[in-house]
């Protein structure tokens, strides 16, 4: 994974395209004559023209939006592999060939991307040199029928070759327009990355890639791997084939990761913030079969679940009906072989096992439901105000992806009329169910909230950090603060202030400005350390301006940490320190010479505090270093730090 630094300008607004459609109607042909790339990396699928497995590459559209593409293989033997690809794509692209029109796995693909309700998406007509233009009227016509009730009704198709380049400039433009219109995706929520791939390099270990979901993660992430439950951490990040210290979502992302080997990593796993997801074996779902399934889904049926990139044998419990015929729609709970690692809303397929066929898909509603009797009207009711949402609903599971301030949170609900977004949010901060996290702000505008299920999360995970940096440094006063920041993943900078300070405000952790500590923590040195310690600010304070050497009293490092972070003293070299009081006096001397002479000397200081030149020089650069002094020749004149000292 040693590469260029990726440019993370251009990555900006990043979306994924995916292919779709037939095998041999020139999806792989069609990706390498857009991006130079061949998606088939696979020999026996070079070898035999045709696509196996997953394809990935990667295209600057005009406008200079960098854009992912997964290659899908389109024979019938190989729809699991399309499955794992088509779950995280934000384009998709059906391609039908111009010279033979829409196939089976044309149609199963179109019910899949309809299935999934894929954002945004257009019909490439590939293979348009070798018909005429009557012919390709024709087709376009018949295209253009075939999608009328699908999710592609009003897509643009575009006649295409990949051979002499016909329609390809229009193509590039068309996906620009596409990816610029995607609606713009919420940066506070939290990443997961869904894994297609999981692979082993010498000299850096595993590797996953994923089209990267939800927020985004960076270098050194504590992150865990579902449903096995390993924690890894981030070792290194790469999106088209370019390090990067920080992935979006919207991009094809590959990790490598430490403390995973790549026997712990399968097809189907999740990365995920430790505490985001929680596996489950059974799953509440709203499942629309299709209009021409081939089977009517029974009580107790076996079906194949195809939910991000995984891939489940599972049971259905009917809740509403007695059975599912073609084209109904209704409450169905999943009973799973394996679990599963998913969130409330994510789409998914099934399809019969045998003969493997697609058979209908929806969105999970309920994603760690109890085991639900059939036919209850109660439990109906509960599954259509979830997948409906009541505005307190709708705002609820915003503030537990990501806190936000108060004034953003109807803008992030348009399918809200803010004054009802305003209301709920008023409701749960009324029942407790979402937290102002500076109460003295109340409802102003600029209040941070949060729901209390994430904070009593990203509590816990302070706690956790906090408790883990103090079994490893028992004598260090706290961790510092940005250290804790950097911990806290996935969560808004802005926000990780208001946090730690309500953390500090209910008694969860003691802040001291630059270091964090769990309040019931106390350093304690060992008997021998404490009493040398006593000692040794006795002796500052008896020498206060020739302090002796740290060493000459037998100090270890550890007990002049310990001295420094309790305030004590103030280490301003190695091997010289001073007792807190005569550091406050010479500051407070030395700005006072400044100010009766307008600078000071070396001498002068070594003799105003009669001391030697090696503690005289040693004071006045540490001094310059903490900007209270500021060095002009050879002379010191008053610093910008100065001020604090002189009002205090």
């Amino acid at each position: 994974m040693v590469t260029p630094p990726f440019d993370s300008r251009a990555a900006s607004a990043p979306a994924v395209i995916g292919t779709a459609g037939h095998v041999d109607h020139g999806k792989s042909t069609l990706v390498k004559a857009l991006t130079g790339i061949d998606p088939d990396r696979l020999a026996e699928e070079q070898a035999r023209a045709m696509t196996i497995d997953l394809g990935f590459a990667w295209l600057t559209l005009p406008s200079g939006r960098q854009v992912s593409l997964v290659d899908v293989p389109g024979h019938e033997r190989f729809i699991k592999n399309m499955l794992a690809g088509v779950g995280g794509i934000d384009i998709a692209m059906l391609v039908i060939a111009a010279d033979e029109g829409c196939m089976p796995q044309t149609d199963e693909h179109l019910a899949i991307i309809d299935l999934l309700q894929i954002p945004a998406g257009l019909i490439v007509l590939t293979k348009a040199d070798l018909v005429d233009a009557e012919w390709l009227d024709l087709m376009m016509l018949e295209v253009r029928d075939r999608v009328a009730k699908s999710i592609l009704r009003d897509a643009p198709i575009i006649p295409v070759s990949a051979i002499t380049g016909l329609g390809m400039d229009t193509l590039r433009s068309t996906l620009d327009d596409l990816a610029a219109a995607l609606p713009a995706r919420h940066v506070g929520t939290r990443p997961r990355l869904p894994i297609d791939r999981a692979f082993s390099i010498a000299g850096f270990g595993t590797v996953v890639t994923g089209t990267l979901l939800g927020g985004s993660i960076a270098v050194g992430d504590a992150l865990r791997l579902e449903p096995s439950g390993l924690d890894v951490r981030v070792r290194g990040l790469q999106s088209h084939q370019r390090r990067t210290e920080n992935a979006v979502p919207g991009t094809r992302v590959a990790v490598n990761v430490v403390g995973a080997t790549v026997e712990d990593v399968h097809r189907g796993d999740v990365l995920a913030p430790k505490g985001l997801l929680s596996p489950s074996t059974r799953i509440d779902v709203l499942l629309r079969m299709l209009d021409d399934a081939p089977v009517t889904l029974k009580q107790n049926d076996p079906v194949d679940l195809f939910v991000g990139s995984a891939e489940v044998s599972a049971h259905a419990t009917l809740l509403d009906q007695p059975e599912l015929p073609p084209g109904a729609t209704g409450w169905v709970q999943l009973r799973l072989d394996a679990p599963v690692a998913v969130l409330a809303g994510d789409r998914f397929i099934v399809r019969r096992p045998s003969p493997s066929t697609t058979i209908g898909g929806g969105s999970v509603i309920d994603p760690h439901p109890t085991r639900h009797r059939r036919f209850r009207p109660e439990v109906i009711a509960a599954l259509e105000t979830r997948a409906q949402g009541t505005p307190e609903d709708l705002v609820r599971q915003l503030l537990e992806a990501s806190p936000m301030e108060r004034r953003h949170v109807a803008a992030a609900l348009p399918a809200l009329d803010a004054a009802d977004a305003d209301a709920a949010l008023a409701s749960l901060v009324a029942t407790g169910e979402v937290l102002v996290l500076n109460a003295a702000a109340g409802d102003q505008p600029a209040a941070w909230v949060i729901g209390s299920g994430l904070w009593q999360n990203v509590a816990a995970a302070i706690h956790d950090e906090l408790a883990t940096f103090h079994g490893a440094n028992p004598k260090r006063k706290g961790m510092p603060k940005e250290v804790l920041r950097g911990k806290l993943v996935g969560l808004p900078p802005r926000a990780i202030d208001e946090i730690l300070r309500h953390a500090g405000d209910q008694g969860l952790i003691a802040d001291d400005g630059s270091t964090v500590r769990l309040p019931e923590f106390t350093i304690v040195l060992d008997a021998d350390q404490a009493t040398k310690a006593e000692a040794f600010v006795a002796a500052l304070k008896a020498s206060p301006y020739a302090p002796p050497a740290p060493t000459d009293l037998g100090i270890t490092p550890e007990t002049m940490t310990v001295l420094e972070d309790a305030g004590r003293i103030v280490r301003v070299a190695d091997a010289i320190a001073y007792d807190a009081d005569t550091y406050a006096r010479i500051i407070k001397g030395v700005l006072a010479t400044i100010a009766q002479d307008g600078t000071l000397t070396l001498a002068a200081y070594r003799d105003q505090f009669a001391t030697s030149r090696k503690y005289a020089q040693a004071t006045l650069e540490y001094l310059d270093q903490q900007r209270i002094t500021r060095r002009v020749g050879d002379d010191r004149v008053r610093g910008a730090a100065a001020a604090k000292w002189e009002d205090a």
